[in-house]
């Protein structure tokens, strides 16, 4: 990185060398301010926040999937209890029945 900034660098002292002139100086500035600004990128400050809100991101995904599926889990058990409720009170009236049936 360090060899392309050298070559951009002893460019422009070239061409200021070259000729005074306040266009191409500030054509210059203008390149210089485009490659400093290319050649920054996001700091590491600012990887490491981007990294725990992706962290936080995902945990409370996690989180909400595993809501649902203990949601839906709650939803398979009361079915399972209704349906024992019913097959308890279906046997209950049959043995009743059947007891009524034994006292005839």
């Amino acid at each position: 990185m360090n060899l392309i900034f050298n070559q951009i660098f002893n460019y422009f002292c070239s061409v200021l060398k070259r000729t005074s002139n306040m266009k191409t100086l500030s054509q210059i500035l203008v390149i210089a301010g485009l490659a400093t600004l290319v050649a920054c990128g996001p700091s590491a400050e600012q990887k490491a926040e981007q990294a725990r809100l992706d962290s936080v991101r995902i945990a409370d995904s996690i989180a909400a999937v595993e809501a649902e599926a203990m949601r839906v889990q709650d939803s398979i058990n009361a079915v399972a209890a209704e349906q024992q409720r019913i097959a308890d009170s279906t046997r209950v009236a049959d043995s009743i029945a059947n007891l009524k049936k034994g006292k005839k």
